[in-house]
């Protein structure tokens, strides 16, 4: 066997073992869709105070990125992915006493501690990823992957409905209803409801970090050539590449879009002119949105190996623009299945985004992964905003914040599709 076969094998098994951390983050990071109405219910909140809970989330990856680009840099991939997998694991951890105490700033605390380690795995794995084959691939490569992230957002819906959301037997106007005291003892119950799925999430975290610990995966280093930079320059920085800038700001929108869309699917599809499901129903719905971004990420790594990448993410981003545009002005069981549809276009937005925006930066790739997942801190603010607009003028209505990200990212896509820098 040639050496070329065998650093080829060893790649393929390399990629195969990291699907497992895009999994866990994305099964993670969509239980927050499920918490949300369920803290909600738990602390009676309103849309803008439920919507701290991705706040402190996504506020995580902009605190975070830059440190963990420089932890990466100094003990490589692996070592990263291990100690974000342990963070992760003591975040999940502190759910318990958060659900004990009922201190919703403890909640808020563990969500914060659980992303840090998420945003270490993500800043080590995603360029991981890309230089790990030869990088006309990169982006059908990170997509590939970028699709078990989907199947673990696709099935925590359901993991979630199961095990947290089909313990709330009140409605909103029943909990409202009740007396301090029963408020209080029903309060507990919902809110020990989150303990076990997470000590259950805090186990397999810390599994995996010995596994990783104890795994032999290939030493690779950033892409490199005489031509540092995109049309044969050598930069100072990151930031000196146009493409990358107008990539995180695209990977701002399109996490703050997503994240909000996800963030609403149970409150929505709860409305009566809507879906009129309880929060249990709902819930299992939501599993359509992300279904069918990993439907959409396999059909989009194959065909990203013969379109420019850049085409793909306009259409995508174009059509979901389409789809949101939908909902905000329809009804009833149409704008149900409008707005689950966008989770299909949603698909290859991120990985192709990330890919874009890295090409040709050379020496300065491990920098212009932090900044992209600084950007990350999209999720944090955009769902907040959506929230505030929800109170104000209504779940449907304040969809136009995901429009306008969508807008944007096909933009992006047609920018860079012009300058060929796919």
């Amino acid at each position: 066997m040639t050496d070329a076969r065998k650093a080829a094998n060893l790649h393929l098994g390399s990629l195969s073992i990291l699907t497992s951390l895009f999994f866990i983050w994305g099964f993670i990071t969509c239980l927050n869709d499920i918490l949300i109405p369920h803290l909600k219910a738990v602390f009676t909140l309103n849309y803008f105070q439920a919507m701290l809970i991705q706040f402190c989330f996504f506020a995580a990856y902009f605190v975070m990125s830059v440190p963990s680009g420089l932890l990466v840099e100094k003990l490589g991939y692996q070592r990263g992915i291990v100690i974000g997998l342990a963070v992760a694991g003591c975040g999940c951890l502190l759910f318990y006493p958060a659900a004990w105490l009922r201190l919703y700033p403890l909640f808020l605390t563990a969500f914060f501690v659980l992303a840090s380690g998420i945003t270490l795995l993500q800043v080590a794995a995603n360029p991981y990823v890309t230089v790990l084959g030869p990088p006309e691939t990169a982006s059908s490569r990170l997509t590939l992957t970028q699709a078990f992230n989907s199947l673990g957002t696709t099935l925590a819906p359901f993991f979630g409905s199961w095990l947290i959301l089909a313990t709330a037997v009140k409605s909103a106007e029943q909990i409202q209803g009740l007396s301090a005291e029963d408020l209080a003892a029903y309060q507990a119950v919902e809110a020990a409801a989150v303990q076990y799925p997470y000590l259950l999430l805090a186990t397999v975290l810390f599994l995996l970090a010995v596994v990783f610990a104890l795994l032999k995966l290939p030493a690779v280093e950033a892409e490199a050539s005489s031509a540092d930079g995109v049309g044969g320059d050598s930069r100072a920085s990151a930031w000196c590449y146009p493409h990358l800038v107008l990539g995180a700001l695209a990977i701002f929108v399109y996490v703050g879009g997503e994240v909000s869309i996800g963030s609403f699917l149970v409150s929505f599809l709860s409305q009566p002119d809507i879906g009129g499901f309880t929060d249990a129903e709902a819930g299992r719905y939501v599993s359509f949105y992300w279904g069918g971004a990993m439907v959409g990420r396999f059909v989009g790594a194959a065909a990203m190996r013969s379109l420019a990448p850049g085409g793909v993410l306009a259409f995508n981003a174009l059509s979901a623009a389409g789809l949101v545009a939908a909902t905000m002005l329809i009804g009833g069981g149409w704008a149900m299945w409008t707005i689950l549809a966008v989770g299909l276009f949603n698909s290859i937005m991120f990985p192709t985004i990330f890919s874009l925006a890295l090409t040709g930066l050379g020496k300065h790739t491990g920098q212009g992964s932090g900044i992209l997942c600084a950007a990350i801190v999209g999720g944090a603010i955009l769902p907040v905003l959506q929230g505030a607009l929800a109170d104000r003028w209504g779940i449907q209505h304040a969809f136009i914040v995901p429009l306008l990200c969508y807008l944007y990212i096909g933009y992006y896509g047609w920018r860079c599709r012009a300058l060929q820098v796919a």
